[in-house]
C-alpha cells in the first residue's frame, strides 16, 4: 500500500488530521495493515468492527476480569478471543507514545511499577454493526480517565475504582487506534492465530476465565485505598503519617531519593492519588477522538 493510499484508508478510520499524518509513518499501523492484507482481510473493515480491551495489570489486582465479561454481554459487546500479554515498560510507552510527552514524570514512574505487578488480559472484541464503528462505542461505553466524567451505566464506574491512573482498563479510541494496537500487543503469528479463530464457535469467556485465573494465582488481591497505601509506606519507613497531600508527596519523593525499598504496590495507590499526572508540555499529542468527532467529520 502506497502512503497516498494508506493516508486515505486512515482518514476514513479516524476523524483526527493530525493521526492521520502520524500513523502514515507508524511502524505498528504498518505492520498490521500489510499482514492483515497478507491474509486477505480489509484493515478497514477489521477495525471497524473490532475492538481490543485491555484490563491492566490493577484490574487483575482488583479482580475484575468478571465484571468486565458480564458488562461486555450486558452492553451488546462479544468476545471473540482473549490473551494473556506481557506488559512491560516497553508496552505502555507504545501504546501511549503519543499522549506520553504530557504526562509527569511521577505518572511514568508509577506505571513503570504497574507493569511489573502483573501480567495483563487483552479481550478482542465483536459487535453489531452501527452507527459509530464498534471501537467508538466501546470507548464511550468504557467511560473516561477523568473519574469526574465518569456516569453510571459505564464500565469504569461499574468497577467502582474512581481513580485517574489506576482506571483498570483501556481501549483504542477508533478503527485507526485498533490496527496500532493490534500489533503491539500481538506479534505475527498470535495475529494469524487470532484472525483464523473469527467466525468460529467457542467458549471465550470461559478462555478469558482461565487466563484470569492464572493471573490472580500470582498475584495478590491489594487495596486500593489511600489510608492503607500510607499506613503501609509510613510503617516500613518508621515515620509518623502525614495527612496533607503535598506531605505525603514530599515522603514518597524523600524515599525514592534515598532508594529505600517501598512496597510498589502501595507507593503505586498513594502516588496516585497525591502527585502529578501531567507536565505542562502539550506540542506533538494526539488529541483523544470522541463519537462527536467521529459523527462531525462523517459526510
Amino acid at each position: 500500500m502506497t502512503p497516498g493510499s494508506l493516508r486515505a484508508e486512515l482518514a476514513q478510520l479516524t476523524p483526527s488530521p493530525d493521526k492521520v499524518e502520524a500513523y502514515i509513518g507508524d511502524t505498528y499501523v504498518l505492520e498490521s495493515v500489510e499482514h492483515l492484507s497478507r491474509l486477505g482481510f480489509d484493515p478497514a473493515t477489521f477495525s471497524r468492527r473490532h475492538s481490543l480491551l485491555l484490563l491492566k495489570p490493577d484490574a487483575i489486582v482488583a479482580r475484575a476480569v468478571e465484571p468486565t465479561l458480564e458488562w461486555l454481554s450486558a452492553n451488546g459487546f462479544g468476545v471473540v478471543a482473549a490473551y494473556r500479554v506481557p506488559v512491560d515498560r516497553h508496552l505502555a510507552r507504545a501504546l501511549w507514545y503519543f499522549a506520553w510527552n504530557i504526562a509527569s514524570p511521577e505518572r511514568r514512574r508509577l506505571a513503570d511499577l504497574l507493569v511489573d505487578i502483573s501480567d495483563a488480559l487483552v479481550l478482542v472484541v465483536s459487535g453489531a454493526d452501527g452507527a459509530l464503528p464498534l471501537p467508538v462505542r466501546l470507548t464511550e461505553a468504557k467511560g473516561a480517565t477523568d473519574p469526574r466524567k465518569r456516569r453510571p451505566g459505564e464500565l469504569r464506574h461499574l468497577l467502582g475504582l474512581h481513580n485517574y491512573l489506576l482506571n483498570l482498563v483501556h481501549s483504542p479510541d477508533d478503527p485507526a487506534d485498533v490496527l496500532r494496537e493490534l500489533a503491539i500487543y500481538f506479534d505475527e503469528p498470535t495475529r494469524a492465530e487470532l484472525l483464523a479463530r473469527l467466525g468460529t464457535d467457542g467458549d471465550t469467556h470461559g478462555e478469558a476465565r482461565r487466563i484470569a485465573a492464572e493471573l490472580y494465582a500470582s498475584t495478590p488481591s491489594r487495596s486500593f485505598d489511600r489510608s492503607s497505601a500510607l499506613a503501609r509506606i509510613a510503617r516500613d519507613l518508621g515515620v509518623e503519617e502525614p495527612s496533607a497531600d503535598e506531605d505525603c508527596a514530599r515522603l514518597l519523593y524523600s524515599a525514592w531519593d534515598a532508594g529505600a525499598d517501598l512496597d510498589p504496590w502501595s507507593a503505586i495507590v498513594l502516588g496516585s492519588y497525591v502527585l502529578p499526572m501531567r507536565a505542562g508540555a502539550q506540542s506533538q499529542t494526539l488529541r483523544p477522538v470522541a463519537a462527536n468527532d467521529w459523527l462531525e467529520a462523517r459526510p
